[in-house]
């Protein structure tokens, strides 16, 4: 058989497969700890589990819109208003099995051979792949440590040219925990008047997970660029509901029905308890919320203290998400043989940088999302293999 050559180009996200070993290990009677997934390790807010309980009892077994039930959607709009005070109608909003379908659909509307594509490097994985799939040319926009792993708009704003199509967002990012400062945003906004053809897709997944007073700039706010701003976000962060595979985006004039078509032919629609469920978790009581950020703060204030204390490791703080991406540099080691080995030898599982691009190497990307136990003997365990452990 021969597949389209567009599936030699695909890729993945190295995160399964870090956990899939991790698993492995684990079945194997191995002591694991998993700092390389990105999920909250708390449970479902009960309420939200109840809504789902009760849809399916009340008899929600069909089908729905390929667009979501109208009452999600004015449940979206609701929270976007009263968290920004943006007005989005219902029907720019579109309910989505994840956050991934919205890249997956973003990308495949811009990218053919021939044009180029932009986004974050080090950035989520998935952008770059499915650039490639498409035979867009991908052009990373630079993620430095020194600019506290915010984009620069200027930096940005250069690297824009005649083929460029579409630019990638993500504010706080993946794998970074960089947040973009509001002055630099708006430099961006008003830089992109020159570029009035070129669309954003603006990943806003962890735009509630967010420290030290930080508070999200979400691209709604500028109405300059909403005729072609794609939003990209979703309940699996917020509400650690990861597995329940529910995201929405927003869609600019005659990209939503291109994007309502493509759910026709690629799922239908979304899982109609799992609807349900949303809706209870936008508009009812946000007290776990608060409770998971105040617990992943206390856990991001231990990982950086720890990192920052074992040989040839620096790191600086993150100012959103639950990541840290310390800087192993000194260490003498390359960022995936070192993640590696500390899998295969001290049972801690960590994902190196250059699975996040290619400015990704010298670094290490760190999941807080697990136990302030866990994470304080994951640091053991680190110190004591840099201590005695000379780089491969």
């Amino acid at each position: 058989m021969k597949t389209v050559s567009n599936f030699d180009r695909i890729g993945e996200e190295n995160a399964f497969a870090v956990l899939a070993r991790a698993t492995a290990l684990a079945a194997q009677g191995r002591d694991i700890i998993n700092l390389g997934i990105g999920q909250p390790d708390f449970r479902t807010p009960e309420h939200i589990v109840e809504a789902a309980a009760k849809a399916l009892r009340d008899g929600h077994h069909g089908y729905t819109p390929a667009n979501g039930i109208l009452p999600l959607r004015e449940a979206v709009a609701g929270d976007l208003h009263k968290r920004y005070g943006v007005s989005v109608s219902p029907e720019e909003v579109m309910i989505m099995p994840g956050g991934k379908p919205t890249m997956f659909m973003s990308i495949l509307m811009f990218g053919e051979p021939g044009v180029e594509i932009m986004y974050p490097d080090p950035g989520f994985p998935i952008y770059r792949s499915m650039i490639e799939y498409t035979g867009a040319t991908p052009v990373p926009i630079p993620i430095r440590e020194e600019n506290g792993f915010a984009f620069s708009a200027e930096e940005t704003l250069d690297l824009i040219t005649d083929k460029t199509r579409l630019i990638i967002i993500n504010s706080p990012a993946n794998p970074t925990g960089g947040v973009t400062p509001k002055a630099e945003v708006e430099k961006f906004v008003a830089g992109m008047a020159k570029w009035p053809q070129v669309a954003i897709m603006s990943d806003e997944i962890y735009d509630q997970l967010l420290y030290d007073g930080e508070q999200h700039v979400t691209l709604l706010n500028y109405p300059s660029i909403r005729d072609r701003l794609i939003l990209l976000n979703g309940w699996s962060k917020t509400y650690a509901m990861t597995g329940w595979r529910l995201g929405y985006a927003i869609w600019p004039g005659k990209l939503y029905d291109y994007a309502r078509k493509l759910a026709v032919n690629l799922h239908s629609c979304v899982n109609a308890p799992t609807q349900y469920a949303g809706i209870a978790a936008l508009t009812g009581p946000q007290d776990a919320v608060a409770h998971m950020l105040g617990e992943f703060d206390k856990r991001r204030k231990l990982v950086v203290e720890g990192l920052n204390k074992l040989p040839g490791v620096s790191c600086i703080i993150p100012k959103g998400a639950f990541y840290a991406f310390p800087n192993i540099k000194q260490t003498g080691w390359k960022a995936k043989p070192l993640a590696n080995a500390l899998l295969d030898e001290t049972g801690v599982a960590l994902i190196g940088g250059p699975d996040f691009g290619i400015l990704g190497e010298g670094y290490l990307r760190l999941s807080y999302a697990n136990s302030a136990e866990n994470i304080l003997k994951a640091l053991g365990r680190m110190g004591e293999f840099l201590t005695t452990r000379k780089a491969a």
